[in-house]
């Protein structure tokens, strides 16, 4: 037996069979270039559908606690759960849209009215306006002008008007189509409820045929952040909007449903209600007695605050994650991606932010898996 490390590196240059061979490396080249033109092929048959597929597993990992245990109240009945999930998801966003919808058809019903018989009036403007820097000056003269006689100046805007409507519309078409798919994505997620357990498994197996106990650890943290978020970003918002809807129709403020919807957008996409809510406080003690007045302004003052207390405590709940690594995935996705990154942001913050100190050889993470609290996947048994 040849000891010799250099004869075993070298082959014999004279012998051809000495030689290795390289048709193994050109066929594992063609299966990898095979997969590749596959993934690529199924990449382009799915991508018109990519936002539908994505929101509806989000909303599936969200909804299935909530699924499961009301599929276990009403008798293990896992169809009935899932369509009544459904049904409930569909009814969060048709009604806001409804209202909206009404109360924009009302209002447009009683402009038009008015200005049929000539009983639009425009009051004039006061004095105080011509002290506002640059703009004062245009601000008084135009609405001098629109009290004196209003179908002059509508004459004399109409064009501005005319393409100001056409991009309106365009933007209505957009948001039109996008609630739409979104509609989509809660009829699609309704049908994943009942495979839960076996997409559970499939998803456990390929993050394990990749990472191992992490890979597994790292699929339980996406699914642990989508639900925190899902509770502590949505959950806050559609609570606000309810109580918003409910104080201002017990107060008999105009549009109830439409200012509730624009808060509920507001809330999820992190600005708040306060560009809502602040206005109408002002119109309040502007139409109201004193006293109804500081009742509706006491009533709303929590609404302004309820997610600057509950957001950061439910959306950090049970993770290791720090809180603030979650707040800017929640803040950086939703600016860079929409409403899509609000669930897309903190999961990839998340996750790296775990990387990292997987790399930096902390005891943060081990190797049995991360710290998730009782977030988990759904148990196929």
């Amino acid at each position: 037996m040849d000891d010799n490390p250099s004869s075993q590196r070298n082959p014999d240059p004279v012998n051809p069979a000495a030689r290795p061979s390289i048709e193994p490396r050109i066929t594992e080249i063609a299966r990898i270039g095979l997969v590749g033109l596959f993934a690529y092929w199924s990449f382009t048959l799915i991508a018109p559908f990519a936002i539908i597929l994505i929101w509806a597993a989000i909303l599936a990992v969200a909804l299935y606690p909530a699924y499961a245990a009301l599929s276990a109240i009403l008798g293990h009945r896992p169809r009935v759960a899932a369509l009544v999930i459904t049904m409930l998801g569909l009814l969060v966003i048709v009604a806001p849209l409804a209202a909206i919808a009404i109360s924009f058809a009302e209002g447009i019903q009683v402009v038009l009215a008015r200005l049929n018989d000539r009983s639009l009036l425009i009051s004039a403007p006061p004095d105080s306006i011509r002290s506002f820097p640059l703009i004062g000056e245009r601000i008084y003269s135009v609405w001098s002008m629109a009290s004196d006689n209003l179908e002059a100046v509508l004459q004399q805007i109409k064009p501005s008007l005319l393409q100001a409507g056409s991009k309106a519309l365009g933007k209505i078409a957009s948001i039109g189509a996008d609630l739409l798919s979104f509609v989509v994505s809660v009829l699609v997620a309704g049908f994943l409820f009942g495979s839960g357990a076996r997409l559970a498994n499939s998803a456990q197996g390929f993050a394990s045929r990749m990472g191992g106990d992490r890979g597994v650890g790292f699929l339980q943290l996406a699914a642990a952040t989508i639900r925190n978020v899902a509770r502590g970003v949505i959950g806050v918002a559609l609570l606000q909007a309810f109580l918003c809807v409910l104080i201002l129709s017990l107060f008999k403020v105009p549009a109830p449903g439409a200012i509730a919807f624009v808060v509920l957008i507001l809330c999820i996409i992190q600005i708040g209600p306060a560009l809502v809510l602040l206005p109408v406080i002002v119109w309040a003690w502007t139409s109201m007695e004193f006293g109804m007045a500081a009742l509706f302004t006491i009533l709303l003052i929590p609404l302004l605050i309820i997610d600057n207390v509950m957001k950061p405590i439910l959306v950090a709940r049970g993770l290791s994650t720090p809180t603030l690594v979650i707040l800017l995935g929640v803040l950086g996705g939703t600016l860079s991606y929409g409403l899509i990154g609000l669930f897309l942001g903190p999961i990839v913050l998340s996750v790296f932010h775990s990387l990292l100190l997987i790399w930096m050889n902390t005891d943060t993470v081990g190797s049995e898996g991360l710290r998730l609290g009782a977030s988990r996947l759904p148990n196929p048994t």
